[in-house]
């Protein structure tokens, strides 16, 4: 099954305005490069609570998932 761009694209959008932020540079520099694999990965991320998210996003919190791994070590470039 192929994952739909746009769905997830639209899904980064985050009511955290610090998270949102870091997901628009996201998807400015690394959206269209990522694989299938890896857009299956940031959309199992993309379900988990925003706060986690920017825990895991600005270390103040371990990621624990595996899979989600290369994709918060995206998001945490600057």
């Amino acid at each position: 099954m192929t994952i739909n761009r746009g769905r997830v694209r639209w899904q980064c959008r985050r009511a955290l305005l610090e998270l949102d932020l870091v997901f628009q540079r996201f998807l400015e520099r690394d959206f269209d490069r990522l694989t299938d694999d890896q857009l299956a990965d940031l959309e199992d991320l993309l379900r988990a609570d925003d706060y986690d998210i920017w825990g895991m996003v600005n270390g103040s919190k371990a990621c624990e998932v595996e899979r989600w791994k290369e994709m918060i070590g995206l998001l945490s470039q600057r």
